[in-house]
């Protein structure tokens, strides 16, 4: 079955979960009516399934390569990269001063998970570039601003950013690439990077990397750390990509997955570079395109896991294989178990796409209104969405891979390329335990405010379906209830790595909650009869339970889990 875009949860989504017309009814987001919005997810649904999916194999097949310092991408990605730029939907969200959209965050998040879904290798390039973009709008001069950001947003050039260095992986700080003035308000960067997504291409004009580096007199660790915008040809006199700056490729790695996408190893030869933001403060500028990131990494997993799922229920509805107990398909889609493993697959997507579009409602809310809840909600979910999102991308995939028996562990049906592709996103962009510490450490540095106001809502949301849906309410106020007195505990625990050390399970739990949430909003939007309220029926009845358990693991702390020595595990 070919890949369709799932409009119509989305739409879905926008009006009954996560309230996309409080975006609308502010000044600045007056335009995105629901006309537009329409137009949009059709328009992106047709670009995905009819231009980017088709690429979907040739990238895993025909993986990028360097070739004589050149990097040839895989066979149709220039076409499928010209359709996104032409389209416009790499400026989406970009201020429309250069040239962009200026539409909401939830929306391009929309289109991005779609073209995850089609085709994730090409569509982590406009995703860097979204970011790069971003970092530009609120920390570049003005020149910097004027020269770069249309060109971005056209597609003539793409971004990549450079943080990570082969001694220094999730440790910034222990980066020793240099930024040396040059007396004439460049800089001369010299170092190595690893891990470049992106890094070259054979269809833009240039490439633009955000790089990290120290000036002479930065402090050691983050807090000395500078940004500087290093672009692949110097910009000439007439803004246009000129010759050659001292930078180049090293080498390609060799993946899992994502074949098609280039991941390089860059060195910089006292390339020329301009500040971006102030001196020493080049984590915040980064940090800037880092959120932005982490958002769209939890869509790309969540996109995957959409793609994987089509897959998966098209080979169950088609595979007819022993004798099935029910009446139905005649396919093994009608077995108990792989019933179960549809339906986990499909409620786990509803649940990571709610989530992620709530988290982008609240960043378009926090941008358009200013208000100080609105940017501490959007805070507290971006954790929860790019571990969450991608956890579920992984699973799915894996359960992708189950559902088709023996022929899944056979390249030729594509499942695994879905598991091989996803499974980088739960490591790249602070790894999802990266996350959970945050989420228990700097997001609870508010005594637990934002935390607190989101399971409010939860609560409030059961009490009003109360009465249509007893027992789902009931089980999803008891749930929310229950992870409260954890964050109670949690916020209680003055040692951090009590924290840390139930971390995961607290976001995973936080997330099943969230998502609970989502569905009983859902099954109440539809009126308590059809498919997303049996759909609700089972995460709640059937995946909602695994909350206590997880919570059971956080409040243990520390002390038990150390008390497993280093001894003990080589024994």
């Amino acid at each position: 079955m070919p890949y369709r875009a799932p409009i119509n949860d989305f739409q879905f989504i926008f009006d009954h979960i996560v309230g996309l017309d409080q975006v609308v009814a502010t000044e600045l987001f007056a335009d995105a009516t629901n006309d537009l919005r329409d137009a949009i997810l059709f328009e992106a649904g047709k670009l995905c399934e009819e231009v980017l999916a088709p690429l979907q194999r040739s990238g895993d097949l025909y993986p990028a390569v360097l070739e004589n310092g050149v990097v040839r991408t895989s066979p149709g990605f220039d076409g499928g990269y010209a359709a996104i730029a032409e389209g416009g939907w790499i400026g989406m969200s970009a201020d429309a001063t250069h040239g962009g959209m200026g539409l909401p965050i939830a929306l391009t998040t929309a289109v991005n998970e779609m073209m995850s879904s089609a085709c994730l290798s090409l569509q982590l390039n406009p995703l860097m570039t979204q970011g790069q973009i971003e970092a530009l709008e609120h920390h570049a001069s003005d020149e910097i601003k004027e020269l770069y950001i249309p060109k971005l947003i056209s597609g003539e050039w793409c971004g990549t950013m450079n943080l990570t260095e082969p001694q220094a992986g999730s440790d910034v700080g222990a980066l020793r690439t240099k930024a040396e003035p040059n007396g004439d308000g460049t800089y001369a960067i010299t170092g190595q990077k690893i891990y470049i997504s992106w890094a070259d291409n054979d269809f833009t004009d240039n490439v633009c990397h955000l790089v990290l580096a120290r000036l002479p007199d930065g402090a050691d660790g983050t807090k000395g750390i500078s940004l500087f915008m290093v672009p692949k040809r110097l910009p000439d006199a007439d803004g246009n990509a000129g010759v050659a700056n001292t930078l180049k490729v090293v080498s390609l790695e060799h993946k899992m997955g994502l074949h098609g996408s280039p991941t390089a190893v860059m060195q910089y030869d006292g390339a020329k570079g301009w500040l971006i933001g102030a001196p020493h403060a080049g984590m915040k500028a980064m940090f800037t395109m880092m959120n932005n990131a982490r958002l769209g990494v939890g869509v790309q997993g969540i996109g995957a896991a959409e793609g994987a799922y089509q897959h998966a229920l098209a080979y169950a509805m088609d595979r007819k294989q022993g004798k099935t107990p029910v009446a139905g398909a005649g396919s093994i889609a009608d077995h108990a178990d792989v019933r179960r493993m549809l339906a986990t697959m499909k409620s786990e997507i509803f649940a990571a796409r709610s989530i992620a579009l709530s988290c982008a409602v609240a960043i378009d809310m926090a941008r358009a209104t200013g208000d100080a809840d609105w940017h501490a909600r959007a805070a507290f979910l971006t954790p929860i969405s790019k571990a969450y999102g991608t956890d579920v991308g992984v699973d799915v995939a894996n359960t992708g891979v189950q559902v088709h028996g023996g022929m899944g562990f056979i390249e030729e049906t594509g499942a695994s390329q879905y598991l091989r592709d996803v499974r980088v996103t739960a490591i790249y962009e602070g790894t999802n335990g990266i996350q959970a510490m945050d989420l228990v450490a700097r997001k609870l540095m508010d005594g637990g405010e934002a935390a607190y106001r989101i399971l409010e809502e939860i609560e409030a949301g059961a009490e009003a379906a109360r009465g249509q849906f007893p027992n789902m309410a009931t089980a999803v106020w008891s749930a929310a209830e229950t992870l409260r007195e954890t964050t109670e505990w949690l916020v209680a625990q003055s040692d951090l790595n009590n924290r840390f050390a139930g971390a995961v399970p607290y976001l995973r739990a936080y997330a099943r909650v969230l998502g609970a949430h989502a569905h009983l909003m859902a099954a109440k939007a539809e009126g308590g009869t059809g498919p997303r309220t049996n759909l609700a029926r089972f995460f709640i009845k059937r995946l909602l339970p695994e909350h206590a358990a997880l919570l059971t693991h956080v409040r243990e702390g520390a002390a038990e889990l150390y008390a497993v020595t280093l001894d003990d595990l080589m024994s």
